[in-house]
């Protein structure tokens, strides 16, 4: 099953950071700086993860970060772990 959601005022780092929280590991090497959390899937045994962003226009003179998470795993599996995604991202900004 795959999952496709986006959520507003996290950054691709703390979307890893959380994924990894939920049990998941950060793929690939980091960035040229050495930083873990940035690029890179996040994985479980049961589930992957992929983290993109773009920015987006909100009215006229307004740009927010908008980051798109890609779910990949059983039906089960997704549901608890979106859910619990989810109730992290939506508590990022305070």
């Amino acid at each position: 099953m795959r999952v496709e959601k986006s959520y507003r005022g996290i950054s691709e780092r703390l979307a890893r950071r959380y994924l990894s929280n939920l049990g998941g590991t950060i793929e690939g090497d980091g960035d040229a700086e050495g930083d873990p959390e940035t690029g890179g899937d996040v994985v479980a045994d049961d589930w992957r993860a992929s983290v993109s962003s773009e920015k987006v226009n909100i009215g006229p003179s307004v740009t927010l970060t908008e980051v798109t998470v890609v779910f990949e795993g059983e039906e089960a599996t997704l549901d608890s772990l979106v859910a619990d995604f989810s109730q992290k991202a939506m508590r990022a900004g305070g």
